[in-house]
């Protein structure tokens, strides 16, 4: 999966055995990117830490994700 498709700002991709895997690997190359100063990344988070005050719409993101994930051929992941 790509940094966009899991709620970031660019075309990195991710590969992982599990989407608990993936998500981590996302979280990592966000935190980096944030650190040097990547305005989309910036951008991204931000967005993402809306969505966290409702849980219930974070949740239901983070199960559109995993489904999302789970359905990639095991070549993709």
């Amino acid at each position: 999966m790509t940094c966009k498709q899991l709620g970031g700002a660019c075309d990195q991709k991710f590969y992982a055995n599990t989407f608990e895997e993936i998500a981590e690997m996302r979280k990592q190359h966000g935190m980096e990117m944030i650190r040097t100063g990547d305005l989309g990344h910036i951008d991204a988070m931000n967005k993402m830490q809306a969505m966290m005050e409702s849980p219930g719409k974070m949740a239901r993101w983070m199960e559109d994700k995993r489904k999302e994930f789970d359905a990639l051929p095991e070549s993709n992941k």
